[in-house]
C-alpha cells in the first residue's frame, strides 16, 4: 500500500514537516509494511521554505537583512536541486518579526526582501520561488527595488535614504533604474500568491490589508494616495501601463512592483508546491492522499492549499482525505472535494492546550482513520 501525506502547517502550532511526521506515526502503527511519501506542502505563506526543502532535499541558508523597521534580522532561504532558490519575504519583511507596538506600515520596508534577492543571485542562481505572504509592509515593494540598485530621488534631486517605507513614498520625484542589478535580466522569478487584490481602491493593498498591519483609518488614506504616486511616478518613466493585475496588491504592494519592474510571474502558491515537490509524481500508484491544515471551514474547499492537493489526487484517481485542527461551520462543500473530512480535536478545551497537543492528536487521529481504512479494505 502506498499513502502519499501532503498536508499544509497548523499555523501556530506545527509546521509542515512536522505534520507529515505526525500523521506517518499514526497511519504506520496500522500499516507498517506500506510505503510512505512524505510531500510536506505550503502556500508560499509561513513555512514555505522548510516545505520545500524538506520534500525535494537542498539546505537552508542565513543571510543578515534588514528587518521591516531597518532593523538587523537574520533570513533565510532555500537552495534546491537544479540552480533552484526558494524564499519567503516575511523572513526579512514580516509582521512576525515586530511587536504589535511597532506595527505601522508607514514606515515598515521591503528593504530585506531586497537583500535576499541580492545573496540568491551572489550564489549565481537565476530560478526563483518567492512567498509573499505574512507581509509587514505597505511600500509598493520600493524598499525593495532600492536595495537591488534603484534610485529614489526626492523633490531636491538627492537620493532618498534607503529603507523607503509606506509613508515616503509621496517624497518620490524620479526613479533611476540604471543600476538595477543587471543580473535580474537572466533570473525567472515566480511570485507564490493566492491573493487576487489589485494595488489601488476599495480592495487594494492599502484598504484590505493596511490594518491587519497596523494601518489607523487616516493612515489607510495616506497608504493608498502614496501607492497612487508610486504607481504615477512608474507610470510616467514607462514602466508600468497599469496596477489593476489580479495579486499586484499583495504584501501591501510588493506583487506589483515583482510583475512590473522585476518581471515576476504570478502563480498559485498551491500550484508552485506541487510542481516544486513533484507531487503529481508521487501520487502515480498510490492508493491514498493524507492532506491537512490548522483550521477548516467551507473556505477550504474554494481553491485553498488543501483543495487543490485534493485535485491533483483526483485527478491521479486517488482518494483525498482532510485531517484538520479543527471543522467550522458548514462542511458540505469539504465533502465535495474530499473523500472523507476528519477534525482531531478531542472535546472541550482551551486553544492553547489543543495546539500544544496537536502533535499528539494528530497520530493518534491518523491511527484511528487508519484503523477504520483497514476494516473497509
Amino acid at each position: 500500500m502506498k499513502i502519499i501525506i501532503a498536508p499544509d502547517s497548523f499555523k501556530g502550532s506545527l509546521r509542515s514537516p512536522e505534520v507529515c511526521r505526525a500523521l506517518a506515526s499514526g497511519f504506520l502503527r496500522i500499516f507498517p509494511d506500506s510505503e510512505f511519501i512524505l510531500v510536506p506542502m505550503a502556500d508560499g505563506g509561513e513555512g514555505t521554505v522548510d516545505a520545500a526543502v524538506q520534500a525535494v532535499g537542498g539546505e537552508k541558508v542565513a543571510v543578515n537583512v534588514h528587518g521591516p523597521l531597518m532593523e538587523p534580522v537574520q533570513a533565510e532561504y532555500g537552495v534546491l536541486s537544479g540552480d533552484r532558490a526558494v524564499f519567503e519575504m516575511a523572513s526579512a519583511s514580516g509582521l512576525e518579526l515586530i511587536s504589535d507596538s511597532l506595527r505601522n506600515p508607514l514606515k515598515t520596508t521591503t528593504y530585506g526582501t531586497g537583500e535576499i534577492l541580492r545573496a540568491i543571485l551572489d550564489r549565481e542562481i537565476h530560478d526563483i520561488t518567492l512567498g509573499i505572504g505574512g507581509s509587514a509592509t505597505v511600500d509598493g515593494g520600493a524598499g525593495m527595488m532600492q536595495a537591488l540598485g534603484v534610485k529614489l530621488l526626492g523633490r531636491n534631486g538627492q537620493e532618498l535614504p534607503a529603507g523607503i517605507g509606506g509613508g515616503d513614498l509621496m517624497e518620490i520625484a524620479e526613479i533611476d533604474i540604471s543600476e538595477l542589478d543587471a543580473r535580474l535580466a537572466e533570473c525567472s522569478i515566480r511570485i507564490a500568491c493566492d491573493v487576487t487584490n489589485p494595488l489601488l481602491g476599495a480592495f487594494g493593498a492599502a484598504a484590505v490589508f493596511g490594518p491587519q498591519k497596523g494601518a489607523s483609518p487616516k493612515a489607510v488614506e495616506v497608504l493608498e494616495n502614496n501607492l497612487r504616486h508610486w504607481f504615477e511616478i512608474l507610470k510616467s518613466r514607462g514602466l508600468c501601463s497599469d496596477c489593476s493585475v489580479p495579486g499586484d496588491g499583495a504584501a501591501g504592494g510588493l506583487g506589483f512592483a515583482l510583475r512590473t519592474l522585476l518581471k515576476g510571474r504570478m502563480a498559485s502558491g498551491a500550484g508552485l508546491m506541487i510542481e516544486l515537490t513533484g507531487l503529481k509524481n508521487h501520487l502515480r500508484g498510490a492508493d491514498l492522499l493524507v492532506t491537512g491544515e490548522g483550521c477548516s471551514d467551507s473556505q477550504t474547499a474554494d481553491g485553498k492549499l488543501c483543495a487543490v492537493v485534493a485535485a491533483a489526487a483526483g485527478e491521479a484517481g486517488v482518494p483525498a482525505i482532510l485531517i484538520s485542527g479543527a471543522l467550522r461551520g458548514d462542511i458540505a462543500p469539504l465533502e465535495n472535494v474530499f473523500a472523507a473530512v476528519f477534525s482531531i480535536a478531542r472535546g472541550p478545551g482551551s486553544l492553547e492546550e489543543a495546539m500544544r497537543n496537536t502533535a499528539a492528536n494528530l497520530e493518534s487521529a491518523a491511527a484511528n482513520i487508519g484503523a477504520v481504512f483497514k476494516l473497509g479494505r
